[in-house]
């Protein structure tokens, strides 16, 4: 059996231009062994795999070569690894600073690479300080670390810093196109372009993923194959759950999330990648922004189609519920159902919840605009009937047949001056509650069948009831002065009139402010549309009410004379 080579292994750059995604510090690095400004101490930080240690040792091959040498000599004998991770004491540094003293036998410099030089303890770097800063001229020292916060600040005051970027996933696919190519392997560009995604940014990563998805679908590497070996969600899965988010077809998203999770898939990782999916619908929603779409030729495409389904209001929102989700998935106690509720949320967005009702004939707004009808304002048509003194009365209900005749003779409503001068009116005159409820009903611009108002007959019970249910309402939502309003005085039903009487003219306009909500309340309740209310003042009545400690202590008196006995008995006082 033929010794296999990893990929990493076996395509490791050999020169600065093999280099994947580093070109600013491969350029430099050229500039500064040519012009002979080179630092004897460098430091390479960075994310994993994006080619730190592969420059050093590139580099380290570059200043010992004159040019008479083939490509294929290492340098062995004046290049030294060390791994920090393990040679991390204060003994293994003075070992090497002892090495330093003696100059290289072949070529021109030793040059010694610390992997991981983070690992060092604080006595290694210490005993590491002077050496760094001042090592023989045939010596260059190459740093190489992920985690740079971790070095001392004198350490890096001593080193020239070069921050290796994490690979680009567009480069990165390039690289692994150039790879299968040499090895005879048709791969699809989505594939690839997957591959590079799952690497995040690291090369020696997307290159053990792709010997692995080779050696489970052969020659021929099909984006199927990847997503299956790789147990990630294709795009396909997003694009569906978008499709059946549009449509509102809840069963069908919750059905499609079932499979996800029966299929080993994290919840966390679908609700995240729906994110990232309302994300890049939103980029293509501008041509400007088309670019930061990182995904193949096919899927671009696909991601447009769908991007014109979708509006800037819906994917925001989208955005803000997955994103939501995905914050709080870690503390939840039941994951399972908060990505449901999160599903069902998404699929919310775009519905029109509206119950039309028939009865009433109300003509929504959605009606017209989904036929691109402009619709004409409906005004009061001419009639003799005398008006009532109830403001609500008052109002004329607009008939079907009306309706029609209104609708083609428009009338034109006079503009208001901004300008105008305006009468101030007290918040709690006659006049303002009569001008507000006016306004109210001006409002209720709508055609309304009148043969089809419920007219039930009333109880009295059946009021009491209702009333105390509206108090009730009113007491929660902390409207508590017109709670109390409401339980001063029992409603009396005569016919389809609701009478109120109470002590002070105050009582009686806070509840005519409030009359609207009230009625409209009541008539819904009871089904009745001809129901009215009406407050009289009456001083008389306040003398029943009991204020005072003494006017408390009479009333219960009246009721039961003994209490004065009891009071004299035990010398009690008031």
């Amino acid at each position: 059996m033929e010794h296999f080579v990893v990929s990493a292994r076996k395509y490791r750059p050999q020169t600065f231009k093999d280099v994947v995604g580093q070109q600013a510090i491969t350029n430099t690095l050229l500039n500064a062994i040519e012009n002979n400004h080179l630092a004897q101490a460098l430091l390479f930080t960075g994310p994993r795999g994006v080619g730190k240690t592969t420059c050093a040792r590139i580099l380290s091959k570059m200043i010992n070569s004159d040019g008479n040498t083939s490509e294929d000599e290492d340098f062995a004998f004046n290049i030294f690894e060390l791994d920090a991770a393990s040679n991390n004491s204060v003994d293994d540094i003075r070992s090497l600073t002892d090495q330093v003293r003696i100059p290289p036998q072949v070529g021109k410099y030793k040059v010694y690479i610390i992997d991981e030089v983070h690992m060092l303890s604080q006595a290694a770097f210490n005993a590491f300080l002077k050496t760094l800063e001042e090592p023989p001229k045939h010596c260059i020292f190459i740093l190489a670390t992920t985690e740079k916060h971790k070095i001392i600040p004198t350490i890096l005051s001593r080193c020239q810093i070069f921050d290796f970027k994490r690979i680009t996933v567009s480069d990165a696919k390039e690289y692994l196109k150039y790879i299968a190519k040499e090895q005879g392997i048709d791969a699809e560009d989505d594939a690839l372009h997957i591959i590079a995604q799952k690497a995040d940014g690291a090369m020696r990563d997307a290159l053990s993923i792709f010997d692995r998805v080779v050696s489970f679908s052969g020659k021929n590497l099909t984006r199927q194959a990847v997503t299956e070996n790789l147990n990630v969600l294709d795009y396909e899965t997003y694009f569906t759950s978008t499709d059946l988010i549009l449509e509102n077809k809840i069963p069908d998203l919750l059905v499609q999330f079932n499979t996800i999770i029966s299929k080993g898939f994290d919840g966390h990782h679908y609700i995240a990648g729906l994110a990232s999916h309302f994300r890049d619908l939103m980029v293509c929603k501008n041509p400007a922004t088309i670019p930061l779409l990182e995904v193949g030729e096919d899927t671009s495409l696909k991601y447009m189609e769908q991007s014109k389904k979708t509006t800037h209001s819906f994917l925001m929102e989208g955005i803000r519920l997955a994103n939501d989700c995905d914050l709080k998935y870690k503390t939840s106690k039941n994951q399972r159902l908060l990505v449901e509720l999160t599903l069902m949320q998404l699929a919310s967005i775009t519905f029109d919840g509206e119950k039309k009702n028939l009865k009433h004939f109300i003509i929504p707004p959605s009606y017209f605009k989904a036929r691109g009808i402009t619709p004409i304002p409906v005004t009061k048509p001419k009639t003799d009937v005398e008006p009532s003194k109830n403001p609500i009365a008052a109002k004329p209900i607009v008939t079907k047949k009306e309706a029609v005749s209104v609708v083609a003779e428009p009338v034109t409503i006079p503009k208001i001056s901004i300008n105008q001068p305006k009468k101030s009116t007290s918040g709690l005159s006659l006049k303002s509650i009569r001008e507000k409820k006016e306004h109210q009903l001006r409002q209720m611009e709508v055609v309304i069948d009148e043969d089809n108002l419920p007219k039930e007959p009333v109880t009295q019970e059946a009021l009491s009831e209702a009333w105390k249910l509206y108090t009730a309402q009113m007491d929660k939502k902390g409207e508590k002065i017109m709670a109390s309003i409401l339980q001063m005085d029992h409603p009396r039903l005569e016919g389809t009139t609701i009478y109120l009487t109470y002590s002070n003219n105050t009582n009686k306009i806070e509840l005519e402010r409030a009359e609207f909500p009230l009625m409209a309340f009541l008539k819904k309740k009871l089904l009745n549309y001809d129901l009215k209310l009406d407050i009289t003042v009456n001083e008389e009545v306040a003398k029943k009410y009991a204020f005072t400690p003494i006017e408390k202590y009479e009333k219960l008196k009246e009721k039961n004379p003994n209490i004065e006995v009891l009071r004299q008995m035990f010398g009690l006082d008031i």
